[in-house]
């Protein structure tokens, strides 16, 4: 063997010892990165810009106004209430107060809340009955009996309140200590989870310059945790990141009561409306009402047309995301907003809503559909037309 042969083997194997070395030395610093279980995939959504929309409502955004999402809709059963389903199910479970395999959970939900506590009873081996308004898409009940829950519905007319009292008679019928309810709209396990990761998700990820944050309310949970994080709060130990932070309730202008619970008055025509998620008919006990500063009323039909805009974006959302957005650009849009940072919850994916009335024209397009004749060398009657070529 030459001498040029041998020094170029040499550094060869040279290489190939060095990169074996720093392989293995990568794979000693790190840790697979898998679940063990779907829960533990819950947290962790990230932000998306909403700029566009921004600009297609006219708001002024070369003054550095930004409005950004925080796509709950990213999470395994893909909406916000997958954070409140495992906190509340810990929580309890921490406690002692429920044992998978002999506890029934019975709970009052609108549907999402009901999906995450759904997914998470068949992983830990609850049986789990859940009630909701009739209102509540086929889509939310399909997804809760594919989970193995029993659903029962209550009439539209008596919203969360005859939901709550349905599900109260069943935990009678249970008997003692057989059931339990978690009560997601009095649970501090609620407004706790949010404090401990959807607020500090947000403070890390907009680097501390997120202004005003814009959240439905249907248990009050986000929009009192997140707020109370960033806020300060001290009934809660939570020094205050940014005290001047904007909180900005988003409602039903068909069902005013949040309004009305921060001195406000309600409007005509208040009763049944199309935003799935929030507007329970009832004010819940877990919501901080301190934290927040204004209450925006938006009607169904805005709320469904902002929905179908983020779908043309690319942003498969539900109505509930059309009507928080739609607040966040009402505020985005006055000039004291100028060159601030409005953070808005998408709470879930649109998916889950196609038998909404929004979807009324999409679904009647879709059904009407007709298929095409094809290309020589196909012959087109043998696929049920009339010639050869269609």
């Amino acid at each position: 063997m030459s001498l040029r042969s041998a020094s170029h083997r040499l550094a060869s194997v040279a290489k190939w010892q060095l990169n074996a070395t720093l392989a293995g030395a990568s794979t000693s610093r790190r840790s697979l990165n898998i679940a063990s279980r779907p829960s533990d995939l819950v947290g962790n959504t990230p932000l998306i810009d909403l700029n566009k929309i921004l600009v297609n409502h006219g708001v002024d955004v070369s003054n550095g106004t930004r409005l950004v999402g925080k796509l709950e809709s990213l999470g395994p059963c893909s909406s916000v209430k997958d954070r409140i389903g495992r906190s509340m199910i810990d929580d309890a479970e921490e406690k002692g107060l429920i044992i998978p395999g002999k506890t029934t959970l019975v709970e009052p939900t609108s549907g999402n809340t009901g999906i995450a506590l759904a997914f998470i009873a068949r992983e830990r081996g609850y049986r789990c009955i859940l009630t909701m308004p009739e209102t509540m898409s086929i889509e939310r009940r399909m997804m809760l009996l594919s989970l193995g829950c029993e659903v029962v519905l209550t009439p539209k007319e008596t919203a969360v309140p005859g939901a709550l009292a349905k599900a109260h008679e069943i935990l009678d019928e249970l008997g003692p200590g057989n059931g339990y309810m978690l009560q997601q709209f009095e649970n501090e396990a609620n407004p706790k989870v949010h404090r401990e990761t959807t607020g500090p998700e947000i403070w890390r990820d907009t680097d501390g310059s997120v202004d005003i944050f814009v959240s439905g309310i249907g248990t009050g949970g986000t929009i009192s945790g997140v707020s109370q994080y960033i806020k300060g709060s001290e009934k809660y130990n939570m020094p205050p990141l940014k005290p001047e932070l904007k909180t900005v309730a988003v409602e039903p202008r068909e069902q005013m009561l949040i309004t009305e619970a921060k001195g406000g008055v309600r409007g005509d025509n208040q009763g049944p409306h199309r935003i799935q998620g929030m507007g329970a008919g009832l004010v819940p006990k877990i919501l901080d009402l301190d934290v927040i500063d204004e209450v925006i009323p938006v009607n169904s039909d805005d709320a469904q047309t902002m929905a179908s805009e983020l779908w043309m974006i690319g942003l498969p959302v539900g109505v509930s995301a059309g009507a928080i957005v739609n607040a966040a650009v009402q505020v985005c849009a006055r000039p004291e907003s100028a060159g601030k940072m409005a953070v808005a919850v998408i709470p879930s994916f649109g998916e889950r809503y196609f038998t909404h009335p929004m979807f009324d024209s999409i679904k009647a397009k879709a059904e009407g559909l007709a298929k095409q004749p094809l290309p020589e060398p196909f012959d087109n009657t043998e696929y049920g037309f009339a010639t050869p070529r269609g």
